[in-house]
């Protein structure tokens, strides 16, 4: 048997490839994380309201602009304003595959009243029980009671 060598196993593992698919991957998140932020932009009302915490299911949010243009974050392109009809179909769809998602309406401080009562208004008639509003925390300094 002078044929034969006995090998010794190596007991490392060769970490560099590891290093690189991170690296990689790193850069790849860091610049398709800013395009998954959509929304229409809006500027809330600032109020000292509690957070609401997370659902499984991410929640069916109405943007009411400036305007009181309607935006409706499902669809193929949620910046682009639909009627009140659209609303109310892409809605009522949505809370028919899942009566337990959260719906919360982001309206700027500059829009009418009356024109977030109507966008409630489809909300309800699309079948949401409860309709929630964003809005902006106020700064520490303007708490009240802490």
């Amino acid at each position: 048997m002078q044929g034969t060598r006995s090998r010794r196993l190596m007991g490392e593992i060769n970490v560099v490839p590891y290093i690189d698919v991170m690296l990689v991957l790193l850069i790849i998140f860091m610049i398709t994380a800013p395009l998954l932020t959509q929304g229409v932009k809006v500027d809330l009302p600032k109020g000292a309201a509690e957070p609401i915490e997370a659902q499984r299911v991410p929640p069916l949010v109405l943007s009411v602009d400036r305007a009181g243009r309607l935006y409706l974050n499902v669809g193929p392109d949620p910046q682009h304003p639909l009627d009140e009809a659209g609303v109310a179909a892409r809605a009522s769809a949505t809370l028919q595959r899942n009566p337990q998602t959260q719906v919360l309406v982001k309206a700027d401080s500059a829009v009418a009243y009356g024109r977030v009562v109507q966008a409630m208004v489809i909300l309800q008639q699309a079948g949401a029980r409860t309709v929630g509003f964003i809005t902006e925390p106020l700064p520490p300094s303007e708490h009240r009671g802490s």
